[in-house]
């Protein structure tokens, strides 16, 4: 989904503050403790979390510079930084992830305007580095609920769900394993639609709840299902 990288960055800069006012509670318990991904402790999200932000550095400075750069060197190298850096005390956890987020930051004020219109070779595949600033954000956002510390999809900012909404169900339509499906705001007719809408059962919550089920960080116990029935089965995200 492509937004406006300058318009988002103050958006990155609040979503940093509240998950660094998070990690700043963890002390050497909390952060062995198990976080919402198999595998995973909070240590590793927030490795993760710094790593991505270094990673997402590499990827603005390949756009700005012509260079090739990937976000990094290699999928084994990504998961053993991870690794490494999972175990280290509170302290060293803030401070990487608060100078990895400068760095972010200046990467991005950096950009000189024609580079957002550059492709550049994420882990995912080719991007437009204009998508970069979001991407930041959705990584921020959605891995401060994978903490298992308090912060939940109703967090989010009303405007960061919507998108991320908007994102995820954009992916759906071209996913032929996905159901279909009507997706109904509460307190509002305006509709998302996946798949065929003639037999879809349409699927009703606020739409940080409904993007949280999508991504799966939500068990959709909120929703409701019209006509009355179980919950449609998304695919895996990501």
């Amino acid at each position: 989904m492509t937004a406006d990288p300058l318009l988002l960055i103050g958006e990155v800069d609040s979503a940093t503050d509240r998950l660094l006012r998070t990690a700043a509670t963890f002390d050497e318990a909390a952060l062995a403790g198990e976080s919402l991904l198999p595998g995973w402790t909070r240590g590793h999200v927030l490795a993760h979390l710094a790593r991505n932000a270094d990673a997402h550095v590499n990827l603005l400075t390949s756009a700005r510079t012509g260079e090739h750069i990937p976000a990094y060197p290699s999928p084994a190298a990504r998961e053993a930084d991870i690794v490494a850096d999972a175990a280290r005390p509170p302290a060293a956890h803030l401070d990487d992830l608060r100078r990895s987020a400068d760095r972010f930051a200046e990467a991005v004020a950096a950009m000189p305007a024609r580079a957002w219109a550059a492709t550049v070779q994420a882990s995912g595949g080719p991007r437009l580095a204009a998508t970069l600033v979001w991407s930041r954000l959705r990584e921020v956002e959605v891995h401060h609920v994978d903490l298992a510390a308090g912060y939940q999809p109703a967090d989010w900012p009303e405007v960061f769900a919507h998108r991320l909404l908007h994102e995820v169900t954009t992916d759906l339509g071209g996913n032929a394993a996905a159901p279909s499906m009507v997706l109904r705001f509460d307190g509002s007719t305006h509709e998302l639609v996946v798949g065929d809408r003639t037999a879809a059962p349409t699927v009703t919550g606020p739409a940080a709840e409904l993007a949280a089920w999508l991504v799966g960080r939500s068990s959709g116990a909120m929703l409701t299902v019209t006509p009355d029935g179980p919950l449609p089965t998304p695919p895996p995200w990501r």
